[in-house]
């Protein structure tokens, strides 16, 4: 049964006539699910842009899936189906891992703009397997995989679009089924670029090289890339090539988060009036709620935002001390944030695992306990769907005025960790949590620094970025202090373990955990 197609807001239903339009100009038309092969031409680039709450991401999954149903091939950075000369395809295309994730949760296929780059090349047999993933080909007899084993995959595939993940499913890894990567020669077509806000102009102009069709969609409210001045890269997109969309009320419900967001517009706001603001919803709402401290409960799974960075490596310190932490080593139940994976480009093969596993910048993981080799360590990825693993770590713990990080685990070479219970707003743009403890006091003193991004005052852009991270539930912490634990530090609250799954790349070390 079809599901029916959503209501759009006027501002959207325009975006969307506007990018019909354009697609049908270059041979894909979706009015008629008709289409020609691609031909020379002016490449095009369109910006949709909107603040939260103006259905940005509804538009995008809306065109990706009219696309899908006209024919037009999906393109990721894991997998890319034999080139025909008449097919179409189109990219969907975020900055950071973390922005990606964020809309493959939102059942939109995503990959990283880096990723886009380069291509790797399957072993033939189980590229076989891909095309059948992806729709292009018969269900195919694999020595190497059982029926049950292809069922995995497919269902994996179905929900994720992601050809590794659901090898990964079927028990294999990446070294089993990638036999190298070649950098990307040839142009795509039709790129679809989401969180756009955060693009520089070296990225912007790599897109153009690759995509002669190009569709931005960014929020202009949010902080634009450091070194540009506050600029982002659709501010130089005139005319009728940029569209922008306004809030939809009916789709918000009274959304007491959005509506300080969207307050957060006003020139003659101050830092003092905006608090107040926050107070009277506070009062009004149980999604917003006036803290005179930090919940370290909360804080172990869902990390406080900060401006600065000496703020962050405080309050994971006050966190590690309020638990009881021991200096030289990690309690089981500590948060961790992936800060990417260091190998060398030669392993490209592994790296592909490990990111099919979970392990994408900016991903939150909870640490389980040591692994039975030095450098690895037992790990829980959070939102994946074998999320218990272990893997060669590299955790580093910064402490206050001391330049030298702690490291209780070091590989070699492997994941790279940062603790989790902090982190700055900067680095949080792209992902988003149920519940968002927002540190005032660091705002407080962002607008106490008179410092402008861009015509707006600093402390509007952070704080807007900071409170639309809260899916559910907006916590404004108004002093420094936190809350003594109401619970020990553990694991209990995680999923159960799945079947054991090994990262070493040798078979030598144990996967899951107890």
């Amino acid at each position: 049964m079809t599901a029916p197609a959503p209501a759009f807001s006027d501002d959207q239903a325009e975006a969307h006539d506007r990018i019909t339009q354009v697609l049908a100009e270059v041979g894909v038309d979706l009015d008629n699910d008709r289409l020609t092969p691609p031909r020379d031409g002016p490449n095009r680039v369109i910006a949709i842009t909107g603040k939260a709450g103006s259905g940005k991401t509804l538009l995008l999954a809306e065109l990706v899936r009219a696309l899908e149903g006209a024919g037009v091939e999906l393109i990721s950075g894991d997998w890319e189906g034999r080139r025909r000369r008449e097919r179409r395809t189109v990219a969907v295309l975020a900055p950071t891992n973390k922005a990606a994730s964020v809309l493959r949760g939102r059942g939109v296929p995503a990959t990283t703009i880096h990723r886009i780059l380069y291509t790797p090349v399957y072993d033939p047999e189980f590229e076989k397997v891909a095309e059948w993933l992806a729709g292009n080909g018969p269900r195919p007899a694999i020595e190497a995989l059982t029926d049950a084993a292809l069922d995995r995959a497919k269902t994996v595939y179905d929900t994720h679009k992601s050809v590794p993940a659901a090898l990964a499913a079927a028990g294999l890894r990446g070294s089993d089924f990638i036999t190298g990567w070649k950098r990307r020669e040839d142009g795509l077509d039709i790129g679809m670029v989401d969180e756009s806000s955060m693009l520089d102009d070296r990225q912007f102009n790599d897109l153009r090289e690759i995509f002669p069709t190009l569709i931005l969609f960014g929020d202009p409210a949010q902080l634009a890339p450091v070194g540009q001045s506050g600029k982002m890269v659709f501010d130089r997109i005139k005319g009728d090539n940029h569209l922008h969309l306004n809030r939809i009320f009916r789709q918000d419900a009274g959304n007491p988060i959005l509506d300080l967001a969207h307050a957060l517009g006003d020139p003659a706001l101050s830092f003092e009036r905006f608090e107040r603001m926050v107070e009277e919803a506070a009062q009004a709402d149980d999604r917003v709620v006036i803290a005179p401290r930090a919940d370290v409960d909360l804080m172990a799974r869902s990390p406080v935002l900060v401006w600065r960075n000496a703020t962050r490596i405080r309050l994971i310190t006050a966190f590690r001390a309020a638990h009881g932490a021991p200096e030289d080593e990690l309690l089981a139940g500590e948060p961790l944030i992936c800060d990417g994976i260091e190998l060398p480009l030669k392993h490209r093969k592994r790296r592909i695992d490990l990111e099919a596993r979970g392990f994408i910048k900016g991903a939150p993981v909870i640490y389980l306990g040591p692994g039975t080799k030095p450098g690895f360590s037992r790990l829980h990825v959070m939102g994946a769907d074998a999320p218990r693993l272990s893997a060669a770590s590299i955790v580093k713990i910064e402490k206050p005025d001391e330049d030298d990080p702690f490291i209780p685990f070091a590989a070699h070479m492997g994941v790279a960790f940062l603790h989790g219970a902090a982190v700055t707003i900067h680095k949080a743009q792209g992902s988003q949590w149920p519940e968002v403890q927002v540190f005032a006091p660091d705002l407080y003193a962002a607008a106490r620094s008179n410092r402008d991004e861009a015509g707006q005052a600093l402390w509007k852009r952070l704080a807007y970025v900071a409170i639309t991270r809260a899916e559910e539930r907006l916590i404004w912490v108004t002093r420094y202090r936190l809350s003594m634990p109401k619970t020990p530090l553990g694991i209990a609250d995680l999923p159960a373990p799945a079947p054991k799954l090994d990262l070493t790349g040798d078979g030598a070390e144990e996967g899951g955990a107890s």
